[in-house]
């Protein structure tokens, strides 16, 4: 479908990549992946048109259809979004209008012999076959299911598109890229906007498309389920992996490591030339021998590694004091803009060391309630933080706090205390500041770049309790990869609001899923909560289907994970009740310890030390603390049992 031949492409005598070939064959589901400013989102927009090489050819097959989503566009105003959605059927609504035309035409006309008269009836005909072909009566609801997918509800239909912010507006124009059926999608971060359901519908229509597809994402669950071959760049070069993202990860590091060693091989080939070239160059008896050396240097093709590898590049919170065992409680909390109502009668409790994510459609609540916690907004009801919390907030607008006059380096370096000051630089390179990169001015860096600043600064900081609000927008995976190692190291207490499964999956225990102003807790990580989601959605189906249509397989697995569910939701009681239990015993124990304490001291006192109902009393406190201590031991075993059981 697409052919692309000896591609370069040069930015001010700068090399971006060169002499790259490849096919995009009918139906190929392609990820392009490699380094921020590797060149993935020039090659999109050279294979859209929108640019031109400096060199090379694209050759597309002819009457090919290409749709392209840009990370960053220019939308129209003036229009509903059922208009503008519209427009992806331009050509259908433009035969109706045809149609219409000659339709009045006959009523008007009376010359029913004539030859114009007949030449409109044959136009009629022409026009409904090729509307019906089109899929005349059909586009309408291709259009619903469409925007109900991408998140939109039917009361947004005929909203003016100026009212929506400017990651609904990429959602509009990703719904009519996918309805105007291309043969060839390109998309630039497709996932960027959309929330957990909204993604897993386009991974749906994408994998069931007939379109070809060439993505790039740093959704490594979104390209994994969706593509089957791999495109990276990397240092100007294409690598064609014909395998999913997982298994081109492995296949990478295998070529990365025969790089290196050839690499090392070259490098040692060198330094031996250059050794004899420099020992023998003023020998009249080897002349011909160093300049025969000389010449090979000059002729060897100089083997490039990619150096910068963050695998194994490592990140820890500093330690902070500990909080209160229940950071956070909510009781019947309700928040309303004027007549809207966001949050209606919302109950949750955190535990200290518990990392859960907040879920849901855009709308729904979720930054609402971390602004409640927050104390930027008013609310009704009652929230909690508990005793010694710290938080560490990362929002959209902590970016716009950064001091614009400082560097990058000057800002983390700022922030950064003990041992990692040494690892300023690897900090920075893991987040992709490497290099001259650490030198930018904060005000010459985008909204993007300014958002992974201040990720570092947060983590440099000495806090309890993480507050992460989309975190990984603006980070590539291995950036990624860095976080959620730091996250899952971090002994304090998270809250992560996230669209990204793959981030998710492996760090949060609970799930709370926002939706219809209500917040209702999961217990488990984020695919458990996928898994009960299904099997919720299967549950309102099976109300209008009988008995006798319901499938016995599906049905055993609906039951055994609802039954999964319930087992780990009585676990999760228990827990609750002996964390409790534990929490009251210990608190027993500090008292009786206190007083005891004291008790001790006041022997020094003659008269204390020589009365017996004291001592009685001192005997009687030692001995209560006792068995409070191995009542406490009791329940903390059984409290472990109970959590290892849980975790599985």
């Amino acid at each position: 479908m697409i052919s692309v031949e000896r591609l370069c492409v040069e930015f001010g005598g700068t090399t971006l990549f060169e002499d790259i070939s490849f096919l995009i064959q009918p139906k190929e589901k392609i990820a392009l992946v490699g380094k921020n400013g590797a060149g993935k989102t020039t090659l999109l927009r050279l294979l859209a048109g929108v640019q031109q090489p400096t060199r090379g050819n694209i050759s597309y097959q002819k009457d090919i259809t290409i749709g392209y989503l840009p990370q960053h566009m220019i939308h129209s105003d003036g229009t509903t979004l059922w208009q503008e959605t519209e427009k992806a059927f331009g050509n259908i609504v433009l035969l109706r209008q045809q149609l219409e035309d000659i339709q009045q035409q006959l009523i008007d006309r009376t010359d029913y012999e004539s030859p114009e008269y007949h030449s409109l009836l044959d136009k009629l005909s022409q026009l409904s076959e090729y509307l019906k072909i089109a899929g005349n009566g059909n586009y309408q609801a291709e259009m619903e299911k469409t925007l109900l997918g991408l998140g939109f509800l039917r009361s947004d239909f005929y909203r003016q598109c100026s009212e929506f912010s400017g990651g609904w507006r990429m959602r509009i124009e990703l719904a009519k890229i996918l309805l105007s059926r291309p043969n060839v999608l390109l998309l630039d971060e497709p996932t960027n906007h959309l929330d957990i359901e909204s993604i897993q519908w386009l991974e749906n229509f994408l994998l069931t498309s007939g379109s070809s597809v060439l993505l790039v994402s740093h959704d490594k669950a979104f390209i994994d389920a969706v593509t089957t071959r791999t495109l990276e760049i990397s240092l100007g070069k294409l690598y064609d992996y014909d395998v999913n993202y997982s298994r081109y990860i492995q296949l990478r590091k295998e070529r990365h490591e025969q790089q290196l060693r050839a690499y090392e091989n070259q490098q040692k080939l060198i330094q031996d030339t250059e050794d004899f070239i420099e020992r023998f160059r003023y020998k009249a008896t080897k002349a011909v021998q160093v300049q025969s050396r000389i010449k090979q240097l000059e002729k060897l093709q100089r083997i490039e590694v990619d150096l910068e590898d963050n695998a194994n590049m490592h990140l820890k919170f500093p330690p902070a004091t500990h909080s209160g065992k229940i950071p956070l409680e909510i009781e019947h909390l309700s928040k309303a803009y004027k007549e809207h109502l966001v949050l209606d009668d919302v109950n949750l409790m955190i535990h200290r060391g518990e990392k859960v994510a907040f879920v849901g459609k855009n709308g729904e609540g979720k930054s609402t309630l971390v602004k409640c916690i927050m104390n930027e907004i008013e609310y009704s009801g009652t929230l909690k933080l508990g005793y010694n919390v710290k938080i560490g907030y990362f929002a959209q607008n902590q970016a716009s706090l950064l001091d614009e006059n400082l560097t990058v380096f000057d800002t983390v370096d700022r922030v950064a205390v003990g041992e990692i000051r040494t690892k300023i630089r690897d900090i920075l390179g893991a987040f992709m500041f490497g290099g001259e990169n650490s030198e930018k001015k904060v005000k010459v860096l985008s909204g993007g770049e300014r958002s992974r600043l201040a990720m570092i600064k947060l983590l440099l900081e000495p806090v309890n309790f993480l507050i992460l609000d989309e975190p990984t927008n603006h980070l590539d995976i291995p950036s990624k990869e860095v976080l959620k190692e730091a996250i899952k190291a971090f002994d304090g207490t998270a809250i992560i609001v996230s669209h990204d499964r793959e981030f998710l999956d492996g760090l949060v225990t609970k799930v709370y899923e926002f939706g219809n102003k209500k917040v209702k807790e999961h217990l488990g990580g984020i695919y458990d909560f996928l898994q009960t989601k299904k099997i919720e959605n299967l549950q309102e189906l099976e109300r209008n289907v009988s008995p006798e249509v319901k499938n016995e397989g599906e049905a055993k697995t609906e039951s055994e994970s609802k039954l999964n569910y319930e087992s780990r939701k009585e676990l999760n009681r228990k827990i609750r009740k002996l964390e409790k239990d534990v929490e009251t015993t210990e608190n027993l124990i500090a008292d009786l310890d206190d007083r005891i304490q004291q008790m001790n001291m006041d022997l020094q006192i003659p008269e204390k030390a020589s009365d017996p109902e004291f001592i009685l009393s001192l005997q009687k406190k030692r001995a209560e603390l006792e068995r409070k201590m191995y009542e406490w031991e009791i329940l903390s075993e059984e409290l472990e049992k109970i959590r290892k059981e849980w975790q599985g």
